[in-house]
């Protein structure tokens, strides 16, 4: 019987430990909240929704770090906390790693297919000449745009229309997440961020 007490104590003691804190949803403006109505439903894997959590990175503060491994995105707060978010990331073929950092940012971005994707994919060709930004663009509610040395990468940490390929390999190399996700992210972030995608 006390062994028994004794482990259960434990094992609430170790989940004790290891809960995370949840994030609160961002206000969202009229728009937002218009367009992400419009945006397929999916019930996110309970892991990919964001949570703060003990920094994991030991990167500095304000640094945002992508684990595409994991399928995790880290924004690096003070006093070794960390918020994370899942995410989606490029496909083997098409993923990048490095360091880049924010030089813009969006609400509801413009997209325009970069030439290889649509050479890739044909189907995009009525799109070719860009797309405006609302619950049916690929970009989401939010983008920040990801520059290395002054010049455009082209890849981008964006919304989705598509928030069931949140935690798997889905995109051409951008970084994807939920629109409630990319909000609050972009609220809390500066253009000239530190990005670093591992």
């Amino acid at each position: 019987m006390k062994k028994t007490v004794f482990v259960a104590l434990a094992v609430s003691a170790l989940l004790g430990a290891c809960q995370y804190k949840s994030v609160a949803a961002p206000e969202l403006s009229a728009r937002d909240a218009e367009y992400i109505a419009l945006v397929p439903k999916f019930d996110t894997y309970l892991p990919y929704l964001p949570y703060e959590i003990g920094d994991p990175t030991g990167q500095p503060p304000g640094t945002i770090y992508i684990d595409t491994k994991e399928k995790f995105l880290y924004l690096v707060l003070p006093n070794k906390k960390a918020i994370r978010y899942g995410v989606a990331t490029g496909d083997e073929a098409y993923g990048w790693t490095g360091e880049a950092v924010v030089q813009r940012k969006a609400e509801w971005p413009r997209w325009t297919p970069p030439a290889e994707m649509v050479k890739r994919w044909p189907h995009l060709k009525p799109v070719a000449g860009g797309m405006n930004g609302g619950p049916e663009n690929p970009l989401g509610a939010r983008a920040l745009y990801l520059f290395q040395n002054g010049h455009d990468t082209l890849y981008r940490i964006h919304g989705t229309n598509e928030p069931e390929t949140i935690g798997r390999s889905a995109s051409s190399g951008c970084i994807r997440m939920r629109n409630i996700d990319v909000i609050d992210l972009f609220n809390r972030v500066p253009v000239g961020a530190r990005v670093v995608v591992v």
